[in-house]
């Protein structure tokens, strides 16, 4: 059985539609944990009309919390033999879990997941699609997810054994929990499988916690502190964990700084000054390091000429 579990705060507009997308599900033995945030408005109650129509659906109401408390109350009530989340603003496909079961028992994997899209304002884009059927160690896995193009680090679209939450939780402070555990998942796997057809779609709204990925004027010096720390402490771990990509590991932080220094720049984002700054000094330390990397793109090295003054 799978254990499909979704967090909701605030989104009675949204989440009905979530939750039908789950229920027109063409594989049929999953339980749906919709855990209830504190919402203000009538998540819950939509949450629990749905529940009162279909047993497969147990809802949970706490206090408001943040997301990665949320999804590990979730986790706790679960029972599947492999858990996966979609978000309360999102739809899966009608065969997302058939497509996500079938590859983790075809390859017989840890983690499988799928490609999805995005909607963004009223237009569907391609998010992270691929046509091959990727079979992966953990040290593949990973720098395939550091290098962000065939997949990124949210927890939608991934379906995952139980036994690797019972190792690894999300984290209890914070807003960005995603970028702080997924690799750590894909780490502790002993097999991964990936196949980019899209069977999750993504809605981008000024609301979504994510927003500023497609909105570059949204980034803050909050959610930039963050994914600095976040990044730092993903070098250490994989560093030890898996340290034949040490060395990547090293490479993806550094790709990060420079990515979002460009973004400042190019933006004039006066309110993350501090963070460029910051970005630059550290830039700057390890200039030659990171400019003659082997993995190192000709745009970073652009940028790193444009705006990073060698030591």
């Amino acid at each position: 059985m799978i254990s499909v579990i979704m967090l909701t705060y605030n989104r009675e507009s949204m989440v009905g539609r979530a939750i039908e997308s789950i229920l027109n599900q063409t594989y049929r033995d999953f339980e749906y944990i919709i855990v209830d945030n504190g919402s203000d408005d009538r998540s819950g109650e939509i949450a629990d009309a749905y529940a009162a129509k279909d047993p497969r659906i147990k809802v949970l109401h706490i206090e408001k919390s943040n997301i990665g408390t949320g999804r590990n109350i979730g986790l706790d009530a679960a029972t599947g033999e492999y858990i996966t989340f979609i978000d309360d603003d999102d739809t899966a496909e009608p065969d997302m879990l058939e497509f996500l079961y079938g590859l983790a028992k075809e390859q017989d994997a840890d983690i499988s997941l799928s490609g999805s899209m995005k909607e963004v304002n009223g237009e569907f884009l391609p998010n992270c699609m691929f046509d091959e059927k990727l079979v992966m160690t953990p040290e593949e896995a990973v720098i395939t997810l550091l290098r962000r193009k065939k997949y990124n680090a949210a927890m939608p679209s991934k379906l995952m054994r139980r036994d690797i939450f019972d190792k690894i939780r999300f984290r209890t402070e914070g807003k960005y929990d995603d970028i702080t555990v997924v690799y750590k998942y894909f780490a502790e796997a002993k097999k991964v499988v990936a196949y980019g057809l899209p069977k999750y779609c993504f809605w981008r709204h000024s609301g979504n916690n994510s927003a500023f990925t497609t909105n570059d004027l949204l980034l803050t010096p909050e959610q930039l502190d963050e994914y600095f720390e976040a990044f730092r402490e993903r070098t250490e771990y994989l560093s030890e964990k898996l340290p034949d990509i040490a060395d990547y590991a090293q490479y993806s932080e550094w790709s990060y700084m420079i990515s979002m220094c460009n973004k400042i720049e190019k933006n004039h984002l006066e309110q993350c000054r501090k963070q460029l700054t910051f970005v630059k000094r550290e830039l700057t330390k390890h200039y030659e390091e990171f400019y003659n990397s082997p993995y190192i793109e000709e745009f970073e090295k652009e940028f790193m000429r444009k705006y990073v003054k060698t030591v």
